[in-house]
């Protein structure tokens, strides 16, 4: 608690381009981009191979692949290629780490809506794209939202690799804490991570409750 209270304490850690508030704000635009970027990517092949059901086993397989690949790993092969003269080489590992969940859960959210309600809609004259955004898309949004929530945490959280590379961002509070066994910098540093990971479940949280249909959240916790 005492290292805490050095670090939270110190004014000097509250301002200038090192200060908790630039940090903080680095870390954000890293994070934010990389959403955006993995969003824009993998929601719309999310919702077009649930709803035509045309290369779901390689959307899976692609997806398992990139979970699998070690982000700190690929960050440093890209800056030995890249150099660090722009924030791509932290952005593509981080897409890279966020485009799973968003893919797996789109999909599996529209492929799981129930057959009646997809033959309902046609039945009363809706059609492919139609079909998707009044019926499938507002019954899958709970799983959809689930797989936002999931890469965005895992996005915040990661982020912190940019540090190690001499990027920005609050891991610079984790990797300059190490270097310099500044404890109370380092222990600081990643009481912030888990503290914004954890404003990032509450706004999602609070997300859900204001764009999912209440009928669907009914029917999501029956079963």
């Amino acid at each position: 608690m005492n290292w805490l209270l050095d670090f939270f304490g110190n004014p000097a850690n509250w301002s200038g381009p090192d200060g908790i508030p630039a940090r903080l704000l680095e870390h954000l635009q890293f994070s934010a981009v990389a959403l955006l970027l993995a969003v824009l990517i993998a929601l719309p092949l999310g919702l077009w191979i649930g709803h035509t059901g045309r290369g779901a086993l390689f959307a899976v397989l692609s997806a398992n692949a990139a979970r699998a690949l070690p982000t700190l790993g690929l960050l440093v092969l890209i800056v030995l290629l890249m150099g660090v003269g722009t924030d791509i080489p932290v952005l593509i590992p981080l897409v890279a780490l966020a485009v799973p969940p968003i893919l797996v859960n789109t999909y599996e959210g529209i492929r799981g809506v129930d057959p009646e309600l997809r033959d309902a809609a046609y039945g009363m004259g809706l059609r492919g794209g139609q079909v998707l955004g009044r019926v499938l898309v507002p019954v899958a949004l709970p799983l959809i939202l689930l797989g936002l929530r999931i890469a965005a945490i895992q996005v915040v959280s990661t982020a912190t690799v940019a540090a190690y590379v001499g990027l920005g961002g609050l891991g610079r509070f984790i990797v300059d804490g190490l270097a310099t066994k500044d404890f109370p910098r380092t222990i600081g540093g990643a009481v912030l991570v888990a503290l914004l990971a954890l404003v990032v479940q509450l706004g999602f949280t609070v997300i859900q409750r204001l764009v999912v249909s209440p009928g669907v959240s009914e029917r999501q916790a029956i079963r």
